[in-house]
Parts: C-alpha cells; structure tokens; sequence
C-alpha cells in the first residue's frame, strides 16, 4: 500500500504493508540507521522518535499509523550539520558506553526539555524512566540533560553525591 511520510522535514512516498513497524520503514526503506530496534514491544525506547513531537516507539507503531505526522529521528534533531545541545552533553559527560539505547534516550530527552526547559533532577529521573540502558549509564545521562537544562549537570559515580 502506498504511504507518504514526513521525516526530518522531508517527503517520502514508499509501498509497504500498513501494519509494517515505522521502525523498519525507517531504517529498511529509507536508511536511517539511528533508530534502532531493542524489545520490539514498545518497552525499551531504543526505538523512539518524535512523531508530532511526542515521543513514540517506533517499533510498535504500524507505519499506517504515522501517515501525516512530523516524524524526526536522531538524525533529524540537529540542524544544519550542528549537534542538538543534547548530543553535545552526551560527548561532554561521556554517558555513552556500547551506546545502543543512546538516540531514543536523546530523543526522549529532547522532548522534555522542549516541553519544560528547566526540570529539576526528578522530573528528568522520571522523563527518562521509559527508556532502559543495559550498561547502567542513567547518572550520566541526568548529568547531561541537567547541563542542557542549567542545572548541576556534573556526573558523580555512586556513594559521590550522585
């Protein structure tokens, strides 16, 4: 069936089955390889993007269901060629270690702070709670929303006032 997306600002118009995940269309039909796949079911948020500027699992999300929304993946959240403030932070604090869950955690944090510029240190704890990181890097990822944000924004390893 023919579906016409916007993604990262851009038209595309693709044949695929209505029920098919936007998470493969993304990354299958149109090669945006930064979303990526962890549960399947819609627990994890490695999938997540913004659609309509709500953060959505993308693999469970039939593509039929994103026909006619804004979608914006982590190659989409910067602009011109510059790294969104939140990627910056994430080099910055070193929160990245075998960086899987990394861009639905960016993109889950991108939405808080564009809904809430100045959240303090639960409202992020809670914001992010969605989105699971196998390597345990959740001190750094506060860190680094709390720098973009103007808050502490330093990362202390546990039993440091972490």
């Amino acid at each position: 069936m023919a579906f016409t997306l916007t993604v990262n600002g851009h038209q595309h118009s693709l044949d695929v089955e209505p029920d098919t995940p936007l998470l493969w269309v993304l990354r299958d039909e149109l090669g945006l390889k930064g979303t990526k796949f962890g549960c399947g079911a819609g627990l994890c948020g490695a999938c997540t993007v913004h659609l309509n500027g709500e953060p959505a699992r993308s693999c469970s999300t039939p593509v039929e269901m994103a026909e006619g929304a804004e979608i914006t993946t982590i190659e989409g959240l910067s602009a011109d060629g510059e790294l969104h403030p939140l990627q910056k932070a994430w080099v910055e604090q070193g929160v990245p270690q075998c960086g899987y869950c990394q861009s639905g955690q960016i993109m889950t944090a991108a939405h808080l702070l564009a809904n809430n510029p100045s959240p303090d240190r639960e409202q992020i704890v809670t914001a992010m709670t969605g989105n699971l990181c196998r390597c345990g890097t959740y001190p750094r990822i506060v860190a680094a929303v709390e720098s973009v944000a103007g808050g502490v924004g330093q990362y202390q390893p546990a039993g440091e006032g972490a």
